[in-house]
């Protein structure tokens, strides 16, 4: 693995619980993450996965310093960003940039496409003087593969994919090396969704980008990130290259994951072996002892209860040679290949062809809704 541009050591978020209203008592707390470690090689995409709740989110606003760290480090080339000064740290984040999950949301709707792209501009004016941001504006939008001619437009005049595309224009503006792409597809089509991936992953080759990428779908994660973490409850449970973690995942969890992806080939679908969770996720509020796991886990047994299990490669596998060597947090971890190898992915088909004619109308630029045209705008988007 090539040198770490980022590393997070023990990263924990805890949102306190009060009562009273004048006086107000701590009485716990949400431990929204509660101990992730992991590194990031630059030209690296990182996928962390996991369900709903798991602390995905919490952990892409930390790295870009949208939510403060209750403990722990985030090191950028060796500095840590949890302890420098509002001035060291402003400098640092034009190359920490977002990407957010909400392409309709995450787009001041007040604000034209030039405005929101070249934003970044004002807070680090240095980038780019104002003479020549308009030509960089539309430099980026070219990019993403929009129309120059757009930069007068506003955000409700865009499709989901287009509107997507704007934000991750806003995100290269600063020239970062780090983007944080929190669910950037999953309020998309499934057509859109290849497009914005592919994106991504030409921009990457472009302009030398390392990528964190959060999603809860499975077969994205793999075709786009080199490395895997899947999160539980706060903290990362397995972490490998994408092969280990989809063909030889040794956690339960991963495996009970993997396990739920839906595999086109009805005779595959027939013969794999469905694991089905019984009870809730336990509250982030109220965490088990022990693995946090084990309150769903079908290997559970006393020692889980009493013994947290360390993220490392686990001893049955230390001295072998296979792809099943890579950090698990399991007191029984095994291999189990879940989705046979050729099934890995749901839909590789939408990942490798072009989208639905319905969806490429739409990012060509062919209007969702029929209306009247704006005076002197183009025919169409």
């Amino acid at each position: 693995m090539a040198e770490a541009i980022l590393e997070v050591r023990d990263l924990h978020k805890h949102y306190p619980l009060t009562q009273g209203i004048l006086f107000k008592k701590q009485v716990g707390a949400v431990r929204a993450v509660d101990g992730v470690d992991f590194d990031l090689a630059a030209g690296e995409t990182l996928g962390i996965v996991g369900e709903s709740g798991c602390g995905k989110s919490t952990v892409a606003k930390m790295l870009v310093n949208l939510e403060k760290p209750t403990s722990g480090s985030i090191r950028y080339k060796g500095e840590d960003l949890t302890k420098m000064s509002p001035r060291a740290l402003k400098a640092v984040r034009r190359n920490i940039q977002m990407v957010f999950q909400d392409p309709y949301t995450s787009l001041n709707p007040r604000m034209t496409v030039g405005d929101i792209i070249g934003e970044p501009y004002e807070i680090h004016p240095e980038v780019a003087p104002k003479g020549d941001r308009r030509r960089k504006v539309q430099d980026l939008l070219d990019v993403v593969g929009l129309n120059p001619e757009y930069i007068n437009r506003y955000p409700h005049q865009f499709s989901g994919g287009q509107r997507q595309r704007i934000g991750i224009a806003r995100g290269l503006a600063l020239r970062p090396e780090i983007i944080v792409a929190d669910e950037p597809v999953s309020a998309l089509d499934v057509s859109v969704q290849a497009q914005v991936v592919n994106l991504l992953d030409r921009l990457q080759s472009e302009f030398s980008l390392s990528y964190v990428f959060i999603a809860h779908d499975l077969s994205i994660v793999r075709h786009i990130s080199d490395r895997v973490g899947v999160m539980y409850l706060g903290r990362i449970v397995e972490i490998g290259s994408d092969v280990q973690i989809y063909d030889h995942p040794t956690h339960p969890y991963t495996q009970a994951l993997l396990s739920a992806v839906p595999v086109p080939d009805p005779e595959a679908r027939a013969h794999r072996e469905r694991i089905i969770l019984t009870g809730d996720v336990p509250s982030p509020a109220n965490i088990p002892s022990g693995c946090r796991f084990r309150t769903r886990c079908w290997k559970a047994q006393d020692r889980c209860a009493l013994e947290v299990p360390l993220l490392a490669v686990p001893a049955v596998f230390r001295l072998t040679d296979t792809p099943a060597k890579h950090d698990s947090a399991c007191h029984f971890a095994e291999e189990k290949r879940v989705v046979p190898p050729e099934e890995s992915l749901a839909h590789p088909d939408p990942l490798e062809e072009g989208p639905a004619p319905a969806e490429a109308a739409r990012e060509a630029g062919a209007p969702e809704k029929p209306g009247p045209e704006e005076p002197g705008s183009p025919k169409s988007l």
